[in-house]
């Protein structure tokens, strides 16, 4: 499972996604890639879901995951009484913005096989994507 190898704090507050992506926003590796539409968080599992999607659907391919989950989500034990404080750490999500590159494909793959392959990793994620393409160099 990813998650990171060690911080400085074990729970973190929730916190609020606003506004669009800054940074990460590119084809910067690959060719073709998938881009986030909304906000939200994506799971150490299922960010692991969509690379084995991904790995299956273009083999001969190089595959780039572009996010990483550094949020730990806490929750408390269903049936558990108010004023026993904040559960302990349950997953490790990445806290996406509208506009982040979720994964990428390279090396060898044709753009009818990117689609199909990344199309086949958007429907494993809790948010829309959108399939996008590298941007030629001005």
């Amino acid at each position: 499972m990813l998650m990171p190898k060690r911080v400085k704090y074990r729970k973190q507050q929730r916190g609020r996604l606003k506004g669009n992506a800054a940074r990460g926003n590119t084809v910067a590796f690959g060719d073709y890639g998938i881009q986030a539409l909304e906000h939200g968080w994506i799971p150490a599992n299922v960010i692991e879901a969509g690379r084995v999607a991904a790995v299956r659907g273009a083999p001969d391919g190089r595959i780039y995951i572009r996010i990483f989950p550094h949020k730990s989500i806490s929750s408390t034990p269903e049936e558990t009484r108010m004023g026993t404080g904040k559960g302990e750490p349950d997953y490790w999500a990445a806290a996406v913005k509208p506009g982040t590159i979720l994964y990428e494909v390279g090396g060898g793959v044709n753009e009818e096989q990117a689609k199909r392959t990344l199309n086949k990793v958007a429907h494993k994620m809790p948010i829309k994507c959108r399939f996008v393409r590298r941007r030629a160099k001005a």
